[in-house]
């Protein structure tokens, strides 16, 4: 019995130390300075300033047609409400997913890997458009 006694203390202390570390890398994790936010957002708004850029550029297709003959402006776009199921692609589908479709069917262009920069240039201008328009996966 003594034996357990000291196994369990040991346990305790173990996960009482677990429990102090992860809470104080926790709360570093969250502590930016100001400088850090401008940086960021600096970066951010260059990526969505491209991805304008592509949007209303033909250059993403070989046909000429840009991704604003569909879609006036990247707002029109919904990114709020993927994942959702797409008729024309047959499932429920991500906004890169469908944004590959137009590129390869109305664009006749070659489709970009996720993390291609374009892609991500892509995705941040079109969710930017909708800054402050709350989420609604699925919606239609």
């Amino acid at each position: 019995m003594r034996r357990s006694g000291k196994f369990l203390g040991v346990f305790l202390m173990v996960l009482m130390i677990g429990f102090v570390l992860a809470l104080s890398f926790s709360t570093q994790a969250h502590q930016f300075t100001k400088k850090d936010l401008e940086r960021w957002d600096k970066e951010f708004m260059t990526v969505v300033a491209e991805g304008e850029k592509l949007f209303h550029s033909s250059s993403l297709g070989k046909n000429k047609v840009s991704c604003d003959q569909c879609h006036p402006n990247g707002a029109n776009t919904h990114p709020e409400t993927y994942p959702k199921f797409q008729q024309q692609i047959g499932k429920v589908v991500s906004l890169a997913e469908m944004v590959n479709w137009c590129l390869r069917n109305p664009l006749e262009g070659d489709p970009l890997a996720l993390d291609d920069p374009k892609m991500v240039a892509l995705l941040a201008y079109m969710t930017y458009e909708r800054r402050g328009v709350a989420l609604a996966p699925g919606k239609h």
